[in-house]
Order: C-alpha cells, then sequence, then structure tokens
C-alpha cells in the first residue's frame, strides 16, 4: 500500500540566507544607482589629447589676434596681425607693417603643443573662479574671471585654433586653466606660449636702419613756434662733423670741444631709437610738400601734430629738428612735434583725429622722419681718359690701359655707391611717408639736444 509523500518544508537557517542575500542584491543595486558622481567618465576619454589635433603645421597660420579685457575700461581689448597680399600688417594700429611672420609661427607652434592635460570642470559657475570667462562675452554678469583669447586662422580664414587662457595654477608654473570658447569643459594645461600685445614687439625694431659707426654729420636746429603768433623762435644751430674719430662743431671757441660721452649717447640713442605708437598722414601728404596745393585738411593734421607749413612749403616743428647724416649720402631730419599724453593702446594706435591727445600720466611726442641722398657727399672719382682698355687682356693692356682701367673701375664703385645709396634712401622715404610716429618722452629727452648738451669747456690736463 502507497503512502502519499509531502513536501519537505526548508530549514529556517536556509530561508534566512536566501533573504539575506536577496537584501544583499538590492542593496547593491541601490547604492549603485545613487551613489553621487563628481566626475563623469567621458571627462577622461580626451585627456592629453592636443585641443587642435588638426592644427600641425604652424606656417599655414596667417592670422593670429588676441583678445584681452581692460578691467579699466570695462572692455575687450584686440590686437590682430595678419598677412594681406603677402605684407604683413597690424589692423588695430592702422594696418602698420608687421615684423610678424617668425614670431606668429613660434606663437601657433606654442598653441599646437597645447594638450587637454587635467580636467578640472564642466560646470559654467566655475569659469569666473577659473579665469576662463570670454572677453567678448557680453552676457556675463561679471567683469571678474575674463580670460586671455587666442585665435589663430589660415587661409580664407579658417580657424585654426581658438583658446581661452585663465589663471596659472598655484603651485604648477606654465600651467594654465584653459578652455574652448562655446565650451564648457575647463582643463589645466601646460601653455608655452609668449603672446605679446605690444604693438613695439610686432614691428621692424630698427626704425632708421642707420649704423651708427657710418654717421659723420649732424645738425641740431634748436626753435620753436609760437602757437598763437605762428612765429618761429629761431635759438640756435648747432653743426657737428666726424673727423678721423673726433666730432667737432661748427662755431666753437678755441676753449671749447664736443663732448665724446653725450656725443656718442646720441648717436646710440638715434640707432636705436623705437617707436612706442603710429598715426596715419593724409594719403599722399609727403609728395604734397614741395609747393603743390595742400588742403585744409592736411593742415589741420599737421597742425594737430605740431607741425606747420611755410609760404615756401618747407615744413617746420614746434620743437626744432635733428638731420644727421652718413658717409654713404643718406640723411635724416626728425622733427620733433606736439606732446601726445596717454599710454598703452591710446598712445600706440589712437584714433584718426586733429588732436587725439589721450588721458594719462606719459608726455610722449609725434615724430615727422623724412630720409633724402645727398650724392655731393659721395665725390665723383676722375672718369678715364678713354676705353681702350676693353677688350684686351694681360700682357695686351698698356700703361696707359691700365691706369684708365683703374680709373674706370673706381668710377664704377662710385656709381654704384650712388645707385645704392639713392635707393635706401627712396625705400626708407616710402617706409616713412605714410606715418607720424610717436616716441617716448624717454627717447625725446635723449636726442633733443643742444649746444650746452654737447660743447664743454676743454679740461685742463691738471683738473
Amino acid at each position: 500500500m502507497n503512502q502519499e509523500k509531502t513536501p519537505v518544508e526548508a530549514k529556517p537557517e536556509l530561508r534566512l540566507t536566501r533573504t539575506l542575500a536577496g537584501v544583499a542584491v538590492l542593496l547593491a543595486v541601490i547604492a549603485l544607482a545613487t551613489a553621487p558622481r563628481n566626475i563623469t567618465p567621458s571627462a577622461f576619454l580626451d585627456q592629453g589629447e592636443p585641443f587642435f589635433p588638426d592644427f600641425t603645421d604652424p606656417n599655414v597660420a596667417m592670422t593670429l589676434e588676441v583678445i584681452e579685457f581692460d578691467a579699466d575700461t570695462a572692455a575687450a581689448r584686440p590686437f590682430k596681425v595678419t598677412n594681406q597680399n603677402g605684407l604683413w600688417t597690424i589692423p588695430s594700429h592702422h594696418n602698420y607693417p608687421a615684423d610678424g611672420e617668425d614670431r606668429l609661427a613660434e606663437t601657433a607652434a606654442g598653441v599646437m603643443t597645447i594638450t587637454k592635460d587635467d580636467f578640472r570642470s564642466d560646470n559654467v559657475s566655475d569659469h569666473e573662479a577659473l579665469g576662463v570667462v570670454d572677453p567678448l562675452d557680453e552676457t556675463a554678469a561679471s567683469l571678474l574671471g575674463r580670460g586671455k583669447r587666442i585665435t589663430m586662422r589660415g587661409e580664407n580664414d579658417v580657424i585654426l585654433a581658438d583658446i581661452i587662457i585663465g589663471f596659472e595654477l598655484e603651485g604648477r608654473e606654465g600651467f594654465h586653466f584653459v578652455r574652448v570658447p562655446e565650451q564648457k569643459r575647463v582643463y589645466a594645461a601646460k601653455v608655452d606660449v609668449d603672446v605679446s600685445t605690444k604693438f613695439e614687439d610686432w614691428i621692424e625694431s630698427d626704425l632708421l636702419e642707420v649704423e651708427r659707426s657710418k654717421i659723420d654729420h649732424v645738425v641740431l636746429s634748436d626753435y620753436s613756434i609760437n602757437e598763437r603768433s605762428l612765429m618761429v623762435e629761431e635759438r640756435d644751430t648747432l653743426s657737428l662733423d666726424k673727423e678721423d674719430d673726433t666730432w667737432v662743431a661748427i662755431r666753437m671757441a678755441a676753449d671749447q670741444e664736443v663732448d665724446s660721452t653725450k656725443m656718442n649717447d646720441l648717436l646710440r640713442e638715434v640707432d636705436d631709437l623705437e617707436i612706442v605708437g603710429v598715426r596715419p598722414k593724409p594719403e599722399g601728404i609727403d609728395d604734397r610738400l614741395s609747393g603743390l596745393t595742400v588742403s585744409r585738411q592736411d593742415v589741420l593734421s599737421l597742425q594737430g601734430r605740431g607741425y606747420y607749413l611755410t609760404r615756401t612749403g618747407d615744413l617746420l616743428s614746434n620743437e626744432g629738428e635733428l638731420q644727421v647724416r652718413t658717409s654713404e649720402g643718406v640723411y635724416y631730419t626728425l622733427r620733433f612735434g606736439e606732446i601726445l599724453y596717454g599710454s598703452g593702446v591710446a598712445v600706440s594706435a589712437g584714433v584718426e583725429s586733429t588732436g587725439d591727445q589721450g588721458d594719462g600720466p606719459g608726455e610722449n611726442r609725434y615724430l615727422f622722419i623724412t630720409a633724402d641722398f645727398d650724392s655731393a657727399v659721395l665725390l665723383e672719382p676722375p672718369r678715364p681718359a678713354n676705353r681702350d682698355f676693353e677688350g684686351k687682356e694681360g700682357d695686351d693692356l698698356t700703361d696707359d690701359d691700365k691706369a684708365n682701367k683703374d680709373l674706370a673701375d673706381a668710377h664704377k664703385s662710385w656709381e654704384d655707391k650712388v645707385k645704392q645709396g639713392q635707393e635706401t634712401a627712396d625705400e626708407l622715404s616710402q617706409r616713412f611717408a605714410p606715418w607720424y610716429y610717436v616716441i617716448s618722452a624717454d627717447s625725446f629727452d635723449k636726442i633733443h639736444l643742444d649746444r650746452n648738451d654737447l660743447v664743454k669747456a676743454i679740461e685742463s690736463k691738471d683738473d
């Protein structure tokens, strides 16, 4: 007879184990779902990668634009260097010629090497504290934390790189917070880029292209113009010539001599003359200074900067002029004009007007530069009596042939020097013609000298 079997009842210990296991799994799921995440895993995916992987050749960069925020004016301050039809210019400074190809390539190479080293934040609210607020962002509530925005473009204005450089990391020299505009994510990155926005750092530093050792004649015309009466107040004219290695002055007393130290300081400053700003002249104004029609606009432009035309077409300046001539016959005239107050961009670029004196402590000075050539400085040697020597060689040359050949060679050398001197003066004139220059007060004081500065009493040997 079969006995009916009943299910075996689970032991209490087994039921408890299963229950605890189920609870553990549930708690693990809940913990995984609710655990705080300060940084998402995707934040690390591009760590170590370059910001601009397609930008691999620094020489393709044709434009650099740097935007900084000026806290004093609460406005973005742009600086731009670009290549237009093969010429490097500075658009923010009236398209003044830039000596920027090498510097731009170095800057481009530095931007190319910036990599996403350390992720720091993807929270917009952190941008101000990290100094990466776009200086062009007009919607930002605060003016603080504005970074420096660097944009590089290639041909056809194609953007090669665009990045905002923020504050430097404390304790990590050379590392800055950086981000790409229109992106929230901020990184700490090594920034090896020296991006200067100083006008003088991007232009030809050798303005006059004159060698101090070749200057052999200097004239200081010490006069000023009474701006109310327009009368010229003549004071003195000091003419100095270099004889061997010694400078002598016209109308110098027997017991006087030229102060060689101060003379060398003057020549050094002329050789190293640097400008701190430019303003464009009315187009072609240099070509109309020799008696041709000059418009009222031209006259106002000149007078606003301290320059006055005489009835004979000569140009005079507020504070006299300095003329230097080289042994090659090239001579420069530096005319000292009106004071220009201010500093920074107000001085380097300013605005085009007849009285654009900015506010500020600096007393800068307008400078009008011209270059000419005097062929009389290069004495013409005798010409050969004939050219019978041409076509002859060696033993076929008579003594007269040899003498005439030497004369011909010397005269050809003179002709070449005259041609080179004229070409140099023409090139300089083309460079100087479009511009009023601005020099610092310090430079003005060093080259605006008079007789008392350069001529002194001869010191006795007993002194």
